[in-house]
């Protein structure tokens, strides 16, 4: 039965914490970057810099993984890839597929990024029979009706939903049922997973709305300070709406149905 629940700790019984896990894949983008410069070694403070964290916080990190450096020398680079690969699963190959081929699934099956990060896209599904037979990166899209037997015949653990919010639960199940374990959803929805699912969220209208949340909060700062505020963060704010009379007025363009003003990104 689906519980909801979006995410385990699975690295728990090997001693990682979730946060640490959570910076591995940002360790691993620095070191590669060093790695292509040919660079041997790099302190502590280099590469926590590198990676936007503190060097107490990355030495913490490394011991979990039995790596302290050399004193007065640093780590070794391409040991530390090496370490860092191996446990987060990357020194293997893994199938995906993308369920779900519109712009943002098209645009994901053109990185090019996976295949060098240990990530095989297996198959391109979609429910529009249209698509069946379209290549995208060079990959022929799928119908959704073949969904379980790619998952099966290609031993995918590992899917990606790029649908609309109102199919991306179907999907998901369907997903589960045919023996996927890890979930990347794109979809603007939360997904109701079983126990032993993973599932990570990337909303990207979320991550603008904090942005615009930290703009607010800096063009107040500035205002307060006596300072110009850039135009673009000078807006005038919506007006709440007042009780009384003035309360029932018919919406405007920029109100809602009931006269409430919409979210500036709507989820």
């Amino acid at each position: 039965m689906a519980t909801g629940r979006t995410h385990r700790p699975a690295t728990r019984s090997r001693g990682i914490p979730e946060a640490t896990v959570a910076r591995l894949p940002l360790y691993l983008r620095a070191l590669t970057a060093l790695s292509e410069r040919s660079v041997p070694t790099v302190s502590s403070e280099e590469l926590a810099a590198a990676a936007g964290v503190n060097s107490a916080k990355l030495r913490k990190d490394f011991s979990y993984l039995g790596s302290y450096g050399t004193r007065g020398v640093g780590y070794d680079v391409e040991y530390l890839v090496y370490q860092i690969s191996r446990e987060l699963g990357l020194t293997q190959d893994w199938p995906i597929v993308i369920v779900g081929i519109g712009n943002l699934g098209a645009a994901l099956a053109n990185y090019g990024g996976f295949a060098s990060r240990g990530f095989r896209v297996a198959a391109l599904i979609d429910a529009d029979p249209a698509m069946a037979g379209k290549p995208v990166a060079g990959i022929p899209v799928q119908h959704t009706d073949e969904l379980e037997k790619i998952i099966q015949d290609e031993g995918v653990s590992i899917g990606v939903i790029a649908t609309p919010a109102g199919a991306a639960q179907q999907v998901c199940e369907r997903l589960v049922a045919a023996g996927v374990t890890s979930i990347l959803n794109f979809a603007p929805t939360v997904l109701s997973v079983p126990d032993g699912v993973d599932v990570r969220k990337v909303d990207l209208s979320i991550e603008l709305q904090i942005l615009a949340f930290h703009e607010q909060r800096k063009a107040g700062e500035l205002a307060a300070a006596g300072t110009v505020v850039p135009a673009a963060a000078a807006r005038r704010e919506p007006a709440a709406p007042r009780r009384g009379a003035a309360a029932h007025q018919a919406p405007t363009a920029d109100q809602g149905p009931d006269g409430d003003v919409p979210a500036v990104m709507p989820t």
